[in-house]
């Protein structure tokens, strides 16, 4: 019988995530059904139990988002250091009554950075914008590259540094740069080589308050959210930075999880392609 998959999340009509999973299982002969979900704010756990035990083909796995990626963790009954280390669990997979929690965002990311745009984190100065959820699911993929430096960088300095704190405490965790935290205004004087905004700016359409000077000459400017054109994108390109959208993360990540339940890794630039033509 077919395997089902789905994505949870409140809103969920704009997900692009049924399309990506039915191009992958087309493009790797996977026999799958994949279905947009939408749960009630206090539903999500019921909601995960109904499409367990609904439908002829077997539940083999799902990815969550806003807003549910803390309470999926929760439900994880064991969790990857990765999903670990975020806090937060984007892609569940059913087994046998066990449900495991994993995190896909920040192999997106740095999957994007380095075979789409050609931006090896390695060796750069990055920029991380925000101390949120989505910062937290990046920092440590991006650490594991050996960056030459990490900053987290948010409007409350406080939160900024206690989010790299735990992230230098982390074990395991060879990095030759230790993150650090600070508030937007400690980035006057400094340049980077990659500045990533995990901020909610990009969705709420609010200008954050950057020093042109962090973006260096030949800096790549990434903006999570994707379809849109952010002030954070206006004010990188003006200041002659390389620009990228989130689009490119939302592809990967989801192949990411599609290698997880599948064990076959889908070729994601005639993806890319298609989303981009599409819109």
């Amino acid at each position: 019988m077919t395997d089902r998959y789905a994505v949870f999340g409140n809103p969920i009509g704009h997900s692009q995530s049924p399309r990506i999973h039915s191009l992958f299982a087309a493009q790797t002969g996977q026999d799958m059904s994949y279905q947009a979900i939408l749960a009630e704010k206090e539903g999500f756990v019921a909601a995960v139990s109904a499409f367990i035990a609904a439908g002829k083909g077997p539940a083999r796995g799902a990815n969550v988002t806003v807003p549910f990626k803390a309470e999926a963790f929760r439900l994880a009954t064991r969790r990857t250091p990765r999903a670990e280390a975020a806090g937060a669990v984007n892609t569940l997979s059913f087994d046998n009554g066990a449900i495991s929690g994993d995190n896909t965002d920040g192999a997106g990311l740095v999957r994007d950075l380095k075979h789409n745009l050609g931006c090896d984190p390695a060796g750069r100065r990055i920029l991380l914008l925000g101390a949120g959820g989505a910062a937290r699911g990046v920092i440590l993929p991006l650490l594991l590259e050996n960056p030459a430096e990490l900053v987290i960088a948010n409007r409350t300095e406080e939160t900024a540094a206690r989010l790299a704190l735990e992230f230098a405490r982390l074990p395991g965790c060879a990095v030759g740069a230790k993150p650090d935290g600070t508030g937007f205004g400690g980035l006057a004087g400094r340049q980077f080589d990659l500045v990533i905004n995990a901020t909610s700016a990009g969705l709420s359409g609010a200008v954050l308050p950057l020093p042109t000077s962090v973006f260096a000459p030949r800096c790549v400017a990434y903006e999570m959210v994707y379809g849109r054109a952010t002030p954070f994108m206006q004010q990188a390109g003006a200041a002659g930075a390389r620009v990228a959208d989130g689009l490119g993360m939302l592809v990967e990540q989801a192949a990411e999880a599609f290698f997880i339940w599948r064990g076959v890794r889908p070729h994601t630039a005639q993806v890319l392609a298609a989303l981009n033509e599409r819109a």
